[in-house]
């Protein structure tokens, strides 16, 4: 593999790309925000008290899809009465199964679908409802309670809007990119059987991960890995080097150098998916180690805490009233200082609760601190709660 596809792929690549924009913020060196890190305790403690509201006994969990399955009812119990005749392994295989195709799904809905079951839900835990229902009625594969090569080629536009209640009165943004997503999942699942198997379904990655575990540990990074290498051509229209598509990778000319050296990845639903794959593989007894080498995710409601408890600020504040495209140099900047931006205040949350980054990791902050407080205080400041800055989306990327 070439050199450079190699280092954008690491999880350092992408806090060392984004440290270098944020020491350009640092020395308001950049096109589009400034930083005022003197917010930042307030933001740790903003955070503190959702994690206070949420987990009183601060047992967070990572965040991850199966929160959004969590919702309003017994999904989970459901699902592990169904997968209970299975081995132990076959069942996280099924987890795989569903939560693959769910994260791929999450691209930003918009703010006027919703899904309706007994209740009606919007947004993520939309998705992730309604992706939990058609992965349950056989959607993704000939059968329920799986997702195939065969079944997700078949995938249609059409597919998606059935499955997620789609009309002309309940539109969902990136109809078209999102069946596209889930073919070329079926297509590039075909070419890799060292990591999904002869018989392709994103499922067989477990037997992968199990193979590369040493002593009953694996880590996290070894998983993101999986996931880069297994998936990375089933992103359309993007950057790539050599031939190989690099994903969720951007340009900012604001760095040094030649045009590669200008490139920033964030790589953000794949590091959800890699933290969404965990806990199918704890189920299994095996140890995660090296949380902390994954990012922050860079998204609208991370992003959005920073813009809204003034951490990050907009230079031109008209800005916040259009829409902007993700590889807008505006967009790299808001994900590149949220990422670095993530990882100081999760520093300054544990200083404040006294503990350790092995009690409280990343994973864990972002579910109770930042990412419950970006949706918490955008619900505060705007009715719908939609984010600070608008993005334009194909339903790839956010």
């Amino acid at each position: 593999m070439n050199k450079t596809v190699e280092y954008l792929r690491s999880p350092e690549a992408v806090r060392d790309r984004c440290e270098q924009l944020f020491d350009l913020a640092q020395a308001d060196k950049l096109a589009h925000f400034r930083v005022d890190l003197t917010q930042i305790d307030p933001v740790a403690e903003y955070g503190i008290a959702v994690i206070r509201e949420h987990y009183p006994d601060l047992e967070i969990p990572f965040h991850s899809r199966w929160r959004h399955f969590e919702v309003g009812g017994t999904r989970l119990s459901q699902l592990e009465a169904a997968l209970k005749e299975l081995s132990p392994i076959d069942q996280a295989k099924a987890k795989f199964d569903l939560v693959i195709p769910s994260v791929l799904l999450d691209a930003g809905a918009g703010d006027r679908w919703k899904y309706r079951d007994d209740q009606t839900w919007t947004r993520s835990e939309g998705l992730a409802i309604a992706s939990f229902d058609a992965f349950c009625q056989g959607a993704f594969s000939t059968q329920p309670y799986q997702t195939d090569a065969e079944g997700l080629k078949k995938i249609t536009p059409d597919t998606i809007a059935k499955h997620f209640q789609v009309s002309l009165e309940n539109p969902l943004v990136g109809l078209a990119g999102r069946s596209n997503l889930l073919q070329k999942l079926g297509h590039t699942i075909e070419q890799s059987p060292d990591l999904f198997g002869t018989d392709p379904r994103p499922g067989n990655l477990v037997d992968y991960l199990i193979q590369q575990s040493e002593h009953g540990t694996l880590s996290a990074a070894i998983v993101f890995d999986a996931v880069l290498s297994g998936l990375s051509e089933i992103w359309s229209g993007r950057l790539s080097i050599d031939r190989t598509n690099l994903g969720d990778v951007w340009h900012h000319s604001a760095l040094p150098g030649t045009w590669s050296d200008q490139l920033i990845p964030f790589h953000k639903l794949s590091q959800w998916l890699t933290y969404s794959l965990l806990e199918p593989l704890q189920d299994l007894g095996l140890k995660i180690t090296e949380l902390d080498r994954l990012t922050g995710l860079p998204e609208y409601r991370n992003g959005g805490l920073c813009i809204d408890l003034g951490l990050l600020q907009l230079k031109d504040p008209q800005q916040a009233t259009l829409p902007h495209a993700p590889d807008s140099e505006l967009i790299v900047e808001w994900r590149a200082l949220t990422v670095c931006l993530l990882d100081r205040i999760a520093a300054t949350i544990r200083t404040r609760l006294d503990l350790d980054s092995n009690a409280l990791p990343l994973v864990r902050v972002l579910q109770g601190g930042t990412w419950t407080a970006g949706r918490k205080i955008a619900a505060t400041l705007r009715p719908t709660g939609t984010p600070p800055i608008q993005i334009s989306s194909d339903g790839t990327v956010f």
